[in-house]
């Protein structure tokens, strides 16, 4: 059996410049152009079109594009897409059509160019689109602000469309070198492993045992050889775990309790959205460009506050993805935790005799605080491996 297709072409096209003498032109050649600082946001755009996630895109969307995939999730020509990928600057500073324009990273000390874009279109949004892409895309319910919504607004208005070709993978392959990973590097990963079932998990903290029970569950029921545990390793809340404890703290957990040669620890250069089942679809959309065949979707995903519903992100496959869309398949999972009268780990959703005191159930502040305090939260919820990385680093903010 061959490898799961990208999405969208027969094979994968990363936008990254790998041909040295030529990466190393564009960089000499970027020096005299004109260029511009992006947001954090366009320039995670970037690391992901380089990467080949963002596969078939060629670089950012133009106005139409845009506001045809908040609409109704495709292209102006009809590629299935969930999310806008763009350009969006305050001021174009003398920017037209035709320009050849240098990117420079805002995360990166110095600013050095990430990548070289041809500018085929620059268009301003009006107040309307930008309320009319906050709605559709993020689709935040009030009361309470949403952060996601906040953060797409204050890059601006004008849109800047057209191909890039990207130099370096920002500050992600030098800041998390064993973990960052493109799309490509996963995929062959996955072939020299001789894996054909793959399933893909999201996430952007420390695996708690019911993650890793979550992960083991879904390899037995898809009949899968491999897992891809993916992490978020762009910017993040306050208060969030840091990457490197977060990686160390799975590294552990899988040289510990997963057979040998099924588990492969990455991560990718994104910032999170919060824009819950769209982004989940986004999810899927560069999970199955990195070659899995299919993607663990659990409760509340890629959501904040209360904006989404606990399942939305799940019923988006079924109501608005059209069959055949993706060639990726969704397993979907419940909230999962210790049961103590069954003695393991199982979804909520299978255990309909249950109440809320049959489960081992700790808050996210709760467990905080007895790390800091040093105290290893039960077994029946964290491995003691796990716990003892994290005491660590809990103890080392107290001091």
């Amino acid at each position: 059996m061959s490898m799961i297709q990208p999405h969208g072409s027969e094979k994968l096209n990363p936008l990254f410049v790998y041909d040295t003498a030529a990466n190393e032109a564009l960089q000499k050649e970027a020096k005299g152009l004109k260029s511009i600082l992006v947001s954090s946001a366009t320039a995670a755009n970037a690391v992901m079109l380089g990467g080949g996630y963002f596969n078939p895109l060629t670089g950012y969307m133009n106005k139409a594009d845009a506001l045809s995939v908040a609409n109704n999730m495709k292209t102006a020509s009809g590629l299935f897409w969930p999310v806008p990928i763009l350009n969006l600057v305050k001021d174009a500073a003398g920017i037209k059509a035709g320009d050849r324009i240098a990117l420079k990273d805002p995360n990166v000390e110095g600013n050095p160019v990430l990548a070289v874009m041809d500018v085929k279109a620059v268009e301003e949004f009006s107040d309307a689109d930008m309320a009319l892409m906050s709605e559709k895309v993020f689709r935040p319910r009030p009361p309470e602000a949403h952060p996601g919504v906040d953060a797409f607004n204050a890059q601006g208005k004008v849109c800047l469309s057209g191909p890039i070709k990207v130099l370096n993978f920002s500050y992600f392959q030098d800041e998390f070198p064993d973990t960052f990973r493109t799309a490509v590097e996963i995929r062959n990963e996955i072939a020299e492993r001789g894996w054909k079932k793959v399933v893909a998990f999201q996430t952007r903290n420390p695996m708690h045992l019911a993650h890793e029970e979550l992960c083991h569950m879904a390899m037995d029921r898809l009949g899968c050889d491999g897992l891809v545990i993916h992490m978020l390793l762009g910017k993040l809340k306050k208060g969030d775990i840091p990457a490197p404890v977060r990686d160390a703290a799975i590294r552990k957990m899988v040289e510990l309790y997963f057979p040998k040669n099924s588990a492969m620890v990455t991560g990718y250069g994104f910032d999170m959205l919060y824009a819950g089942p769209r982004e989940g679809v986004l999810h899927a959309i560069f999970r199955q460009n990195m070659g899995a065949t299919h993607f663990i979707v659990g409760r509340d995903h890629a959501g904040v506050g209360d904006h989404y519903g606990p399942f939305d992100a799940q019923t988006i496959f079924d109501n608005e993805v059209p069959a055949g869309a993706l060639k990726i398949e969704i397993f979907k999972a419940d909230h999962t935790a210790y049961s103590k009268k069954l003695g393991k780990v199982m979804m909520m959703c299978e255990a309909p005799d249950h109440t809320k005191e049959d489960f081992v159930l700790l808050s996210g502040t709760k467990v905080r605080e007895m790390l800091g305090k040093g105290i290893a939260p039960p077994k029946e919820f964290s491995r003691p491996e796990v716990a003892e990385i994290l005491i660590k680093y809990y103890q080392s903010l107290e001091k």
